[in-house]
């Protein structure tokens, strides 16, 4: 299907054009020259399963074999490798609702939350007002989609779970409108697609879900001929936390000689934070600094020890 849009002609490619995982022999859905504007109906990362009258305890039917559905693939003409796959972010639109989990067995304290947990989160599709968590906490929003990828040379069926070189589940809550993100083409074609759509997200997502959601997304690719990138990159069009930065930041720290050891102690102790400030539950307070939370590298060269920090912006409480 293709209609008009501002900023030029679109295709769309629909829910059920989508894929599981990174393979270099998925057929293409639909052809794209450089420039084209294409619209993506993605499905949540759930593939639909989720529903908004879901429990924690429903999460033990969930089938992972469906988990992270992208859209595409989309071969782009003249894309060869060496050259650089352009993404635009041009536009997102939402049905109004989006979850949280807290998934037994995954996210950075697994070992500590090993019970399930869930939030339906509801709240304005044009994404204008923060979303309420119970009648504590309000979160601002700021769509994008957690994965982003084109295929790798490597021939196969690759997870989806891991990021790769060529992008994928990168989960960069800052690939948002008026981004441009630069993705290295390993295969002709590029063979592009995208999914995860989130409507909020910290740094480090560290309960292992944002809000997810559905999105309609809209972007523009472009070539960058021979631009021989050896991993992501991209550029955003302004500030990036300015929403979150109004009334400051609690902050708490890790500090030893191994970052995933120092992310797992700042979280903790923004956890214990929160609940002794605010009488929450341990599971909650979790995922809400998965959906708002910054973690940080605040130093990498005194060794043997790093500080990792974790910046929970007070606006959100307050």
């Amino acid at each position: 299907m293709r209609h008009n849009h501002p900023h030029g002609p679109v295709n769309t490619i629909h829910s059920h054009q989508h894929h599981i995982g990174w393979n270099n022999a998925f057929p293409p859905t639909a052809k794209a020259a450089p420039g084209d504007v294409l619209e993506f109906e993605c499905l949540d990362p759930s593939c639909g399963q989720i529903t908004p009258d879901w429990k924690a305890a429903d999460l033990a039917r969930l089938d992972f074999g469906r988990i992270n559905p992208t859209l595409g693939p989309i071969e782009v003409d003249g894309a060869e490798p060496g050259d650089a796959l352009r993404i635009t972010f041009l536009g997102f639109e939402n049905n109004g609702w989006g979850w949280t989990a807290n998934i037994p067995g995954f996210g950075l304290l697994a070992d500590q939350f090993k019970e399930p947990g869930l939030h339906i989160w509801k709240y304005d599709a044009s994404f204008s007002t923060p979303a309420m968590f119970g009648g504590l906490a309000a979160v601002p929003m700021k769509p994008f989609c957690g994965t982003i990828g084109v295929a790798p040379a490597e021939p196969g069926l690759h997870s989806v779970v891991p990021p790769r070189q060529v992008g994928g589940n990168m989960d960069i809550r800052d690939l948002s409108i008026g981004t441009e993100l630069f993705l290295p083409i390993e295969v002709k074609g590029a063979l592009f697609s995208i999914g995860d759509p989130h409507a909020a997200q910290g740094d480090g997502e560290v309960c292992g879900t944002a809000i997810e959601t559905q999105h309609k997304v809209t972007l523009k690719l472009d070539l960058v001929k021979g631009a021989n990138l050896k991993m992501p990159r991209f550029r955003t069009p302004g500030p990036v936390a300015r929403h979150l930065d109004e009334k400051g930041y609690d902050v708490t720290t890790g500090i030893g000689p191994d970052l995933m050891t120092g992310a797992r102690a700042a979280v903790s102790g923004m956890i214990d934070l929160l609940t002794a400030r605010h009488n929450i539950s341990a599971l909650e307070a979790y995922m809400l600094c998965s959906v708002c939370a910054d973690l940080r590298i605040s130093e990498i060269v005194d060794m043997p020890n790093w500080v990792v920090s974790l910046y929970f912006p007070r606006v959100v409480l307050d």
